[in-house]
């Protein structure tokens, strides 16, 4: 059998690909640190804008309505790209292809549907265009809001990209040169895929995500580059279209950012079932494109470890999804006195840029927020980040805790998550002082989900015994990402396990799965 090939998203060894930024020139530091001493002793009088925002993703359009709330006026540089990589070519057109494909998923799935009394006659069928199409039209839709959404407020939208001068409160237009100035300035750039050395991407047989969400082809034979969020949800997409899948990961476990538990249960529920084979332990060295239909696309691997050539194949396409990088190149930071490590801006919790990692001074009005400053690089993080910059800037101290911030990954069934991984718990725990509670509910247990067959998955509760409070909650099941808001809310509020046990759910509902882990906690038992 063919199986289609999924390459790690972890090249370790390949790492020194990601630019790090020499230091700044020792008379360019000095003239920058002059800039914004001179910067402090100005007065906040004439500015064209009070903010001005770089980039206008998720995070950038954010950041540009709750300016607009405070009365601050407000431009945004977009540089052609309203909505970002969420937008146009990550979050919300992947949501669409999972959301076509999961229903071909489902209607071929006769045992599924037998077992509630339906038959299906006939064979079942998709056009492949048209999923495409339903993904391309939703982003360009989701597009148009928001942009209209920053008109209607009445933010500037300006077309050209924004780059910091040099000059305290300016920047650019890339596109037209003109400069503008602005008493703030909140850097929200984003970011590209990481393609690492050796893999050449044509986007057609050899793709980025961003490719991928084209869907010029269904191949039968795909090889993804990763097993992150990305390569997951497009196995889950390529499968039930047909396709055959492998993973290769350079570590020596699948999906290794989640929490291992929940992965060994994915391992399960999402690859063992399908046609998805996966090597570990293996770099995919060198990748070279193929020619749809007539020539193969050929992957060589070596062992992660020693380096020598293990395998090589040919597939019908490779999907690159090694993970991001910021999109901070060509911006002017150097100008600024800001380095950079691999292209992310530090910051500090208030979102303000810093110098330097290490020991950096505050850039004074300058902020970053975003994929950019690598603290959280997920859209929803971006635009709480944005929010809180602007916060800030309106003279209320205010503070993200991406703790709190829940994540989630659009497979079928759903795998979401808030706070750390039990292992990072166990690690916190003991540096702390403090010990780990852990409590679980199964989705076999629970009414809602039997209803629907769909009994695979457990949500798992992580909680500080000492105190009660909730630190992490795990899940895995049909809707796990709209599951994980309560347990994110809990962990933002600093609710106890026991607080949450004496709450009531709504029976027969998918939550009673939480339930059941928050009274497991307190010795509860939950019908």
């Amino acid at each position: 059998m063919r199986l289609t090939l999924i390459v790690s998203s972890l090249f370790v060894a390949n790492s020194a690909a990601f630019t790090v930024p020499s230091r700044p020139h020792a008379a360019a530091t000095t003239a920058a640190a002059s800039r914004r001493a001179s910067a402090l002793r100005m007065s906040d009088g004439s500015y064209d804008f009070d903010v001005a925002v770089i980039g206008c993703g998720v995070g950038g359009h954010g950041a540009a309505l709750h300016a607009r709330g405070q009365s601050l006026s407000t431009a945004v540089f977009s540089g052609g790209d309203v909505g970002g990589t969420c937008v146009n070519r990550g979050c919300v057109p992947s949501k669409a292809l999972l959301a076509a494909s999961g229903r071909v998923r489902d209607m071929k799935n006769e045992h599924h549907l037998e077992s509630m009394g339906i038959k299906v006659s006939g064979e079942i069928e998709y056009d492949r265009q048209g999923i495409a199409d339903h993904a391309k039209n939703l982003a360009a839709n989701i597009k148009g809001n928001l942009g209209n959404s920053l008109l209607g407020l009445g933010c500037e939208v300006i077309e050209g990209r924004g780059v910091l001068t040099g000059n305290p409160h300016e920047v650019k237009d890339e596109a037209t040169g003109k400069v503008y100035t602005a008493k703030d300035i909140i850097l929200a750039p984003g970011s590209v895929p990481f393609v690492p050395p050796g893999v050449t991407v044509d986007e057609k047989t050899v793709y980025t995500s961003d490719g991928a969400l084209e869907l010029q082809f269904v191949p039968e034979w795909v090889a993804i580059i990763g097993s992150g969020y990305i390569g997951l949800e497009f196995s889950d997409v390529y499968t039930a279209l047909g396709s055959e899948v492998t993973f290769i990961e350079a570590l020596p476990n699948l999906m290794p950012t989640f929490d291992r538990e929940i992965a060994k249960q994915a391992e399960r529920i999402l690859i063992r079932d399908r046609p998805i084979d996966y090597r570990t332990g293996v770099f995919a060295a060198e990748v070279t494109p193929g020619i749809p239909g007539e020539k193969p696309v050929t992957i060589k691997m070596i062992d992660a470890d020693t380096k020598e050539h293990v395998e090589t194949i040919e597939v019908d396409a490779a999907m690159v999804a090694t993970g991001r990088v910021p999109n901070t190149a060509n911006m002017g930071l150097e100008d600024m006195g800001i380095e950079t490590n691999r292209g992310f801006v530090a910051v500090n919790e208030k979102m303000q840029v810093l110098t330097k990692a290490e020991d950096g001074e505050v850039v004074p009005n300058v902020y970053c927020i975003g994929d950019a400053n690598g603290k959280m690089m997920l859209a929803h993080a971006a635009s709480a980040q944005g929010i809180s910059a602007v916060e800030n800037i309106a003279g209320r101290s205010h503070e993200v805790n991406h703790d709190a911030i829940p994540a989630a990954c659009f497979t079928h069934p759903e795998i979401a998550m808030v706070g750390p991984t039990e292992e990072q718990c166990i690690e916190r725990a003991e540096k702390e002082g403090w010990s780990l509670g852990k409590s679980q509910g199964s989705f076999r247990a629970n009414s809602k989900a039997l209803a629907e067959g769909e009994g695979a998955g457990i949500a798992k509760v992580l909680y500080n015994k000492d105190t009660g409070k909730v630190v992490a909650v795990h899940i895995i099941g049909i809707h796990a990402a709209d599951l994980i808001q309560e347990c994110a809310n809990a962990v933002a509020a600093g609710t106890t396990v026991k607080e949450l046990s004496m709450m009531v759910h709504t029976h027969p509902t998918l939550c009673e799965v939480l339930d059941e882990a928050f009274k497991g906690a307190v010795g509860m038992s939950a019908h």
